[in-house]
């Protein structure tokens, strides 16, 4: 952070952190200065996901738009600076409700329900709760399951002895198979500690980030000075909506869509750190990113820098650098008709045409070439979960929509008259029943939130515009219908559900809204 003016300190936790630059945001002291990991950085300086909150004198304060300067003289407290039988309860409480998968976005979801705790908001109202989480943004698990940690949060004893904890393991199986990477379960994810790869980078390391012009990586002591170095900026969001790009093409038809560029939308923007000679830190960490990390850059470039200035070195996308350089789900405008034959458009992307043909032979797939963002069939269900969309709709399925996964995965779904959803889920040995039904519920939300309210601004030149983190189109808590997830068990090797859902709830959403040719339906 350079530019230093006369120094401050602030209280983190109970210690003193002396203050060197008052441009400083609080994120910078807390993460980068004093070195606290459970402090997330997924969008600064947004102030649009949450993940960064802190208690300020007991207040929830997101910490990346929060002057350092305007706080000094406070008491800061993070999630490791809480009471530890408090923390302990709530972290507990997080894993025992599935309130936590990637462990990205809880630590300030946790602050911030410790200081409506603290206010004395009753346990039993969840809408105040839901309210409460307007600041926050959660990809996973659908807000149902955090929804529930609050509420069990009074009747959640303190943490056992080492000897009676559960064997998490097949916990962490069933995580894994969902989020189709290693995952942990437990409370010390709930606690953000789930092995990001930048909250492990050493002290020290060099930090680079893309430049702005797309010349290269760009360096800096901090994040800060590498941003500026950069030319990084907070982001925007589209003021003008352009249609979706590709048209169904012509025919008599049972069903059309149209469908526009989607954000993966994960919390945890693209990072990596090496040494030199070393193994770059995976940009997965705690979790599958939806798909979108499986090709990350940022690897790569850790590595070359740390060899290019032998020391260690993190690569840090921002928020406005995975939106715009990360990959998307392709675009498609199809027609299909009842008997499973049709047509889908799809914007040219690597083994999407045999991802779609593989689920659907009756489909005829047309690449297209499109400007915008780079694509990948590596985002959750891509090119096959339209299939299965488009053909339930042109079979006119009425009732629960059923789906089975290319995994095995089987899936129901339905829209209650309420506008609730009713899944059920076979899926082998559900292993964890808790951790299954978590991530049902998030590919619930994720599914409802994709057909009706997620898209991304991309112009004619294919020029993404829509590069906040709100601005992807999540639904947040309030706006979420609860979830009733029923897991059917069998004794079959456990394959993947949570897809299965993913899909049978996107059909039986658009089916329910009277099948409009195109998407976002609104």
């Amino acid at each position: 952070m350079g530019g230093s003016q006369a120094g401050f300190d602030l209280v983190v936790d109970g210690r003193a952190v002396t203050v060197d630059d008052a441009r400083a945001t609080l994120l910078d002291v807390v993460r980068e200065q004093a070195r606290i990991r459970s402090v997330k950085d997924g969008c600064s300086p947004q102030g649009q996901c949450g993940c960064c909150t802190v208690l300020v004198d007991g207040q929830a304060r997101v910490a990346c738009v929060t002057p350092a300067r305007r706080v000094r003289g406070r008491r800061i407290t993070t999630l490791d600076g809480l009471d530890p039988d408090i923390r302990d309860r709530w972290t507990r409480a997080f894993a025992d409700a599935g309130a936590s998968q990637c462990g990205f976005c809880t630590p300030g979801i946790i602050c911030r329900f410790a200081a409506l705790d603290a206010a004395g908001t009753d346990h039993g109202d969840r809408n105040a709760a839901a309210r409460a989480l307007a600041a926050h943004l959660c990809r996973c698990t659908g807000w149902q399951p955090i929804l529930d940690a609050w509420c069990a949060y009074p009747d959640t004893g303190p943490n056992p002895e080492p000897s009676q904890k559960a064997d998490r393991s097949p916990a962490d199986r069933r995580a894994a198979i969902e989020g189709r990477s290693p995952q942990a379960t437990g409370p010390h994810v709930a606690a953000g500690r789930g092995g990001f790869a930048d909250d492990t980078a050493p002290a020290g390391a060099l930090v680079a980030v893309p430049a702005v012009d797309g010349s290269g990586w760009v360096t800096g002591a901090t994040v800060a000075e590498a941003r500026a170095a950069a030319g990084g900026g907070v982001g925007r969001r589209a003021t003008a909506v352009w249609e979706p790009p590709l048209a169904p093409p012509p025919g008599h038809w049972n069903v059309t869509l149209s469908t526009s560029w989607v954000e993966p939308g994960y919390l945890e923007t693209d990072a990596a750190w090496c040494e030199p000679g070393g193994e770059p830190a995976s940009p997965l960490g705690n979790g599958g990113a939806f798909g979108g990390k499986q090709n990350s850059p940022v690897a790569v470039a850790a590595r070359k820098l740390a060899e290019e200035h032998q020391r260690p070195v993190r690569a840090l996308w921002s928020r406005p650098d995975a939106a715009a350089l990360g990959p998307k789900r392709p675009p498609v405008g199809a027609g299909v008709r009842a008997d499973g034959t049709g047509v889908v458009r799809v914007a040219r992307t690597p083994g999407i045409a045999e991802v779609i043909k593989g689920y659907a032979p009756g489909l005829e797939v047309e690449e297209v070439d499109v400007a915008g963002p780079p694509t990948s069939c590596a985002v959750r269900g891509a090119g096959w979960v339209e299939a299965a969309v488009l053909l339930a709709a042109a079979r006119g399925a009425v009732g629960p929509v059923a789906v089975v996964a290319p995994a095995g995965g089987r899936a129901e779904a339905t829209v209650n008259p309420n506008g609730s959803l009713a899944v059920s889920v076979r899926a082998g040995q559900p292993l964890d029943e808790t951790v299954l039904r978590s991530y049902c519920t998030g590919a619930a939300h994720m599914a409802l939130s994709w057909v009706t309210n997620e898209s991304l601004s991309v112009d004619e030149a294919g020029t993404v515009h829509d590069l906040t983190v709100r601005s992807f189109g999540i639904l947040g808590a309030s706006a979420m219908p609860p979830v009733e997830v029923t897991v059917v068990a069998d004794d079959a090797e456990p394959v993947n559900g949570s897809d299965a859902v993913f899909a049978a709830v996107a059909a039986a959403v658009w089916i329910d809204r009277g099948l409009p040719p195109a998407w976002p339906t609104g």
